[in-house]
């Protein structure tokens, strides 16, 4: 098949779609291609691959590639039927009304038996799969198959889903891989995805062809992410029943930074609500370049999202639509919530993927998933352009490894199949969290404490922290409520990415000149420019751990004291908590007296 042949086809069936631009279309059925989804359809054409992995980043239109290809490979008869597998019921049903609207009828409550003989094909889930994988490999021996595989990378969730996906579709005529995020948090297969060896012997996953978040944003295809980053104080009580107090961003252990984040998240202190709110008025000026703009809290677990929702109704006045996950009718709720004005969703989880809401303009991430995964897919649905100069606004605390995240939404990661040996740059917290893990048991003062994350959230309270944006970070802390803070919420919604960078050093460049004018009694919030304030890494804490602990070790050979006596002395002199909630600062103060207990030996 030429490619001519392939335009001309593709063509020949968008009689069938909506227009994309200046309205967004339905989900999947944009009538025109996009270059990308051009580019990838030729490549298609022209190869003729049985297998194919198509990653592009979330919101530039995977679906509608997809179902352009399945047309044309049903037109041209290289295969006689289509089985789509989705992550989600929700989704299934997405994939089977955005193929009605160009002419492909797929059934998604198809369970068992022969297929209607009005539609083309099946929508299921990976789930589903995994129950009855034989009955879907007869299916497709029958008859020509093609089987597109969406968010390809839940088939590696576990092992069960990915053998049963090889069991049924290794006999398939042509499979389809998408993703928006072809990267895992651990090293399991993903079927029908070749992996490629480094020269650094590390199997790594080669997609076919690539659409990243950068390239999008240039082509004005996803909006530009704004991150708003909050940090506070945060207290929280130990099962073992000391209390400990630290700031939100501050340099801690990972499990500190496990705990006081919890502590922000619990809707019964401050911080939530003082986040809630600047989402709230940030949203208000959104809404003024976008009268329809929605908001989504993404929460940890359901009774979360219960008292949100609540906190949302005594801020607002108004109710938010409830999403939760084991409710017949949340798929329902989320359809009538993408079609009318209501301003606020709270939903668990099942919202962070693939859903799409094309008018969620604000985003408040109030969960405590830490995976680059995880964080891809919820920024991911707040990113779908609809007009030119739409932006997004992700509220978020200020913890590391979301910072990182943020400041790296145009990196294109590939899934990693292999655990780099000695521990290097692919895998950061695997080596870092092993060591730590030791250090902590042969070496640390035995408090039983590193291992009980159950915790009592005592009290929190916000303060604004830093936007980030492009890589770079902006902004100085401020007060909720401050002049400062507002400066930054009432951004305006429609801006061009460049402004967006513009308009934040005007911001920052205005608040530093404001705070030079203040008394020093008044500067009682960290007056350093965000870029100047980075948030120290799990591993730079881990190399003070283990020359606290390197210390230590000396010392007890010199003094023949036991390293707990030692570690627990330190600790009462220079006062703070055990060493797994100890801060950057207060490890290094520990370093110098052990060093200086030392030197008065010699």
């Amino acid at each position: 098949m030429t490619t001519t042949a392939a335009s001309a086809s593709s063509a020949s069936h968008s009689h069938h779609l909506s227009p994309a631009f200046p309205g967004r279309a339905p989900w999947g059925t944009a009538g025109k291609l996009r270059a990308w989804q051009q580019g990838a359809m030729e490549k298609y054409v022209q190869e003729q691959p049985r297998d194919f992995l198509a990653v592009a980043t979330p919101g530039a239109g995977k679906t509608t590639f997809a179902l352009t290809l399945a047309s044309w490979l049903l037109h041209h008869h290289v295969v006689q039927q289509v089985t789509v597998v989705a992550p989600t019921e929700h989704l299934k049903k997405q994939w089977a009304e955005a193929a009605a609207r160009i002419g492909i009828k797929l059934d998604p409550e198809y369970s068992a038996g022969p297929l209607g003989k009005e539609y083309d094909g099946v929508a299921v889930t990976y789930a589903g799969i995994g129950v009855r994988p034989m009955l879907h490999r007869n299916r497709v021996e029958q008859r020509k198959t093609l089987v597109i595989l969406d968010e390809i990378h839940h088939a590696g969730d576990s092992k069960s889903w990915g053998e049963a996906c090889l069991e049924a579709f290794e006999p398939a005529t042509r499979r389809l891989a998408l993703t928006g995020t072809p990267f895992r948090s651990d090293t399991n297969p993903i079927p029908f995805v070749t992996y490629e060896e480094g020269n650094d012997g590390i199997r790594r996953s080669a997609a076919d062809y690539t659409y990243g978040y950068g390239n999008a944003l240039a082509d004005h295809v996803v909006r530009p992410v704004i991150f708003l980053s909050y940090s506070g104080n945060m207290r929280w009580r130990t099962k073992a029943g000391d209390e400990i107090a630290a700031r939100l961003g501050e340099p801690m252990t990972k499990d500190a930074v496990s705990q006081a984040w919890r502590t922000a998240l619990d809707p019964r202190g401050e911080w939530m609500p003082s986040v809630l709110r600047a989402a709230d008025q940030r949203l208000t000026e959104v809404r003024k370049g976008i009268p329809d703009a929605g908001a989504l809290v993404i929460a940890t677990d359901q009774d979360s999202a219960r008292a949100y929702a609540k906190l949302i109704r005594e801020i607002t006045g108004h109710s938010a639509t409830l999403v939760l996950s084991d409710d017949a009718g949340a798929s329902d709720r989320i359809d009538e919530f993408s079609h009318n004005t209501d301003r606020w969703m709270v939903a668990v989880r099942m919202v962070s993927e693939g859903v799409d809401v094309p008018r969620l303009a604000v985003g408040v991430y109030a969960t405590t998933i830490s995976t680059p995964l995880f964080f891809a897919q919820a920024v991911g649905r707040f990113v779908r352009s609809r007009r030119r100069g739409e932006t997004a606004s992700v509220f978020l605390p200020t913890v590391p490894d979301l910072l990182s995240f943020a400041n790296e939404m145009e990196v294109e990661r590939d899934h990693v199949l292999d655990k780099p040996k000695k521990g290097g740059e692919e895998d950061p917290y695997a080596e870092e969290a092993k060591l730590l893990q030791e250090a902590e048991k042969q070496q640390d003062e035995d408090t039983g404490e590193q291992d009980m994350l159950p915790f009592e959230a005592l009290e929190s309270d916000a303060v604004f922290d830093r936007v980030t944006y492009n890589g770079a970070d902006f902004g100085m802390q401020a007060h909720p409520g401050s002049e400062e803070e507002q400066d930054y919420l009432g951004i305006p919604g429609l801006l061009e990415p460049d402004q967006v960078e513009l308009l934040l050093q005007k911001r920052q460049a205005r608040q530093i000149a404001h705070s030079r004018k203040k008394p020093d009694s008044e500067a009682d919030l960290l007056e350093v420019p965000a870029d100047r304030r980075p948030v120290v890494t799990h591993k730079e804490l881990l190399e003070l751990r283990k020359q606290l602990n390197s210390m230590v070790g000396a010392y007890s050979h010199q003094s023949g004291k036991p390293h707990g006596v030692i570690h627990t002395e330190v600790r009462r002199v220079c006062g703070g908590p055990p060493s797994a909630e100890a801060t950057a600062g207060q490890l290094r103060q520990r370093i110098a007296k052990v060093q200086e207990w030392a030197t008065r030996m010699r």
